[in-house]
């Protein structure tokens, strides 16, 4: 039987950093992730092989792409392409950011 709806609150959470906890789903071609980031915590800088798309929903995040750096607040998307290095830092927290990777990070689950 196919489980086709889920909540956030039936999605398993994980520690991926300090103050950096995640929530994920995946299906076959991709994985969407819900982070919840505690004021100053910090995503350090790395780069994987999957697409990243994101937005904003809560809070404000220092954001930077390969060498373009931005200050991205509710509403800002962006999009990454796979093997780009990009890190982040928490503003305004707690922030909450909704990001879609493809294909589906496996590291995740």
């Amino acid at each position: 039987m196919h489980m086709y709806f889920k909540t956030t609150d039936e999605l398993t959470a994980k520690a991926l950093a300090p103050g950096v906890d995640i929530k994920s789903i995946s299906g076959e071609k991709m994985t969407m992730v819900v982070f919840s980031i505690a004021e100053g915590s910090i995503i350090p800088e790395h780069a994987h092989p999957n697409e990243q798309i994101g937005t904003i929903l809560k809070g404000s995040l220092s954001l930077t792409i390969g060498t373009e750096e931005r200050i991205v607040k509710k509403g800002d998307c962006w999009c990454i392409p796979a093997d780009v290095p990009h890190k982040g830092q928490c503003l305004d927290g707690p922030a909450e950011v909704l990001e879609v990777f493809s294909p589906p990070r496996e590291d995740y689950s």
